[in-house]
């Protein structure tokens, strides 16, 4: 088979359309012959150096894939040959075949295309692990998401508006500000031009908001602090901003505050799992309604993936960036 592979550590151009063995799928596990594959941060980092895959994984990247299974398990996840399906991986996606535990795929949402069911798993698996069950983002409960143009923060705002809260998001320019406004965030905040601290205290009267969903870390720590409300929750899910911050313990311990974060690529089989369902229960039908739908930003067949990567690099996108494969 054709896939992307990472022949050494560095910028988009270490990319390189390679053939490789097709993957043999284990137990639970099911062969798809992919359609589409979407480009995420992790992907980066991982070219970079800096993320390396999880023992037993595919060390080609992508995280995320849709198309239809062709073999291995399906009924392991209640699923038959030839199902449409998107699904999270571990590893592998940039490939005409990639295998996946039967448990982390779900169906093709009914009028989403193959393109738009690529977008779909890395993003909504995160959101809903870090937002809803991290965060524990309640009813009446107020999100600020840093990153609000980028895949997971389209996602975060077009899911928590859904579900009826206030959203606030900040973005790096006044486009993006005005796109993330047009998915419903109440408020956009451009970080360049604007102290989100600030603006979130006025918005909010100075009661500030009740889960951050943080992709920056360092400085932005400290900052944080003084925008969440009283039993606020801090989830972290990167740091772009560099790995360490200050913490002033005192208002967490006075105000009752939870600081916390997570991973997705090497947690367990079940783990995940358990979010596939919680996502086809609560998150699909939304997506079956036109309620929400993922936001593409571009398309590049697979043999480009060093320009979808020279994309992201760049920071300018608004929602996803999804490889094509011409099968």
């Amino acid at each position: 088979m054709k896939a992307i592979a990472i022949t050494q550590p560095g910028g988009p151009d270490v990319l390189d359309l390679v053939e490789r063995p097709t993957p043999v799928p284990g137990p639970g596990e099911v062969l798809i012959e992919v359609d589409a594959a979407g480009v995420n941060r992790p992907d980066v980092f991982q070219r970079q150096g800096s993320y390396p895959p999880p023992a037993g994984a595919s060390d080609l990247p992508g995280l995320e894939v849709a198309g239809r299974i062709i073999g291995g398990d399906p009924a392991a996840g209640g699923f038959k040959l030839g199902d449409a399906v998107c699904a999270l991986l571990a590893g592998g996606g940039y490939a005409q075949y990639c295998t996946a535990p039967a448990t982390q795929c779900l169906p093709v949402p009914a009028g989403l295309s193959m393109i738009e069911a690529a977008a779909l798993p890395e993003t909504y698996f995160t959101v809903w692990s870090n937002v809803f069950d991290r965060g524990a983002l309640a009813a009446g409960e107020t999100l600020l998401v840093h990153g609000g143009a980028s895949g997971i923060g389209t996602t975060a705002i077009e899911l928590a508006v859904a579900f009826g809260h206030t959203v606030y998001a900040t973005a790096g320019s006044h486009g993006r500000v005005q796109a993330i406004e047009a998915l419903g965030c109440t408020k956009g905040i451009n970080y360049r031009t604007q102290d989100f601290v600030e603006e979130i205290q006025t918005l909010t009267g100075g009661r500030g908001v009740d889960v951050i969903l943080d992709m920056v870390a360092g400085d932005y720590l400290p900052r944080n602090l003084k925008v969440l409300a009283d039993d606020g929750r801090l989830v972290m899910i990167a740091q772009l901003g560099g790995a360490h911050g200050t913490l002033n313990c005192w208002q967490v311990m006075a105000r009752r505050l939870t600081i916390t974060g997570s991973t997705l690529r090497a947690r367990p089989v079940a783990f995940k799992a358990a979010i596939a369902r919680s996502l086809r229960e609560r998150v699909w039908p939304l997506l079956e309604a036109g309620t929400i739908r993922p936001i593409i930003h571009a398309t590049f067949p697979l043999a480009e993936a060093s320009k979808a990567h020279a994309m992201m690099d760049a920071g300018e996108q608004i929602g996803k960036i999804v490889l094509t494969l011409p099968n």
